[in-house]
């Protein structure tokens, strides 16, 4: 993958991201804060954790900080795949933030 390759795609995933905590405001009360700053998003739960994800440009990866831990994303098979066979990007950053807000929340691509 070249770097505007990575960067086309980088973009996309945090766009869908900051599309997400949109919805998610808009059909529930769980009250996300989302800042974006450059290549890196903040979530803010209103238990004031937080997940971050943040582009790591020369690996060509995308990192996700949660509550219960650090992943590792490469693009794979048409999606963010965790480095370690953890899963797919979006399921796991619903699964981390489910978790800290206390509530189900979905996170999708295409939101």
């Amino acid at each position: 993958m070249t770097d505007k390759e990575f960067l086309d795609r980088a973009e996309l995933l945090l766009g869908a991201v900051e599309q997400s905590c949109d919805r998610i405001n808009e059909e529930t009360d769980a009250d996300l804060d989302n800042q974006r700053v450059g290549g890196m998003v903040t979530i803010t739960f209103a238990n004031r954790t937080q997940v971050v994800v943040n582009l790591q440009k020369p690996l060509h990866e995308v990192w996700m900080a949660a509550r219960d831990g650090g992943y590792h994303f490469k693009w794979s098979d048409g999606a963010w795949q965790d480095t370690k066979g953890g899963g797919e990007f979006f399921s796991m950053l619903s699964r981390c933030a489910s978790a800290q807000a206390g509530v189900a929340l979905r996170f999708v691509a295409n939101s």
